[in-house]
């Protein structure tokens, strides 16, 4: 008899496919405006990265972190992985997240582990919807101000998300070419 439940073993890699630029913040949502994007709410998020004990994720170009998140007074938590980039177009990359109710106990589970905390990243974030994609209008300490246009999708999907999240970015008068595919992370440490 087959079972009508799904295999627990299956794993379909999901793809965040993320593109990024520097931008004035007021200008972007001046323009979000005038397309009529939905606006979706404003949240502080504070992501603490961990270095591995068994790899260099600088060098792998993997991410993992614990992300505690304030919406309307009230905080969460989720546990992040990101894998490496995938393409040279984009800041695409497989992503693994899932909730915690005690990103406290997380954090210690980790050092508990031998994970060091890496850096802490501060950001203030305004979502948008437009076009099918997350619009991400972020105001990062000690970084500065950057756009992020960005969707997932499974691994077929890939190449027509990123060339419409192009599109939504030269609809918000952006250069796709001016992208950066350095995280947060990554930034905030050059500038250290």
């Amino acid at each position: 008899m087959q079972s009508l439940l799904p295999d627990p073993t299956e794993h379909t890699a999901m793809y965040e496919v993320e593109v990024k630029v520097a931008a004035d913040l007021a200008a972007v949502a001046e323009r979000l405006d005038e397309l009529g994007a939905e606006q979706t709410g404003d949240v502080l998020q504070v992501d603490t990265y961990y270095d591995a004990p068994h790899r260099d994720f600088a060098e792998t170009d993997e991410a993992l972190r614990v992300r505690r998140e304030t919406r309307d007074g009230a905080t969460t938590a989720r546990i992040t992985y990101k894998g490496p980039l995938v393409e040279a177009e984009s800041k695409t990359r497989e992503e693994v997240e899932t909730g915690v109710t005690d990103g406290e106990k997380a954090d210690a589970i980790f050092e508990q582990l031998g994970f060091d905390p890496a850096a802490t990243v501060r950001k203030d974030r305004r979502f948008y919807r437009y076009e099918g994609y997350t619009i991400t209008l972020d105001d990062v300490e000690g970084v500065g101000e950057f756009v992020e246009v960005e969707t997932e999708t499974d691994e077929s999907g890939v190449e027509p998300a990123r060339e419409g999240a192009y599109e939504v970015l030269r609809a918000l008068g952006l250069d796709p070419e001016d992208q950066t595919r350095t995280s947060y992370l990554g930034l905030l440490l050059e500038d250290a």
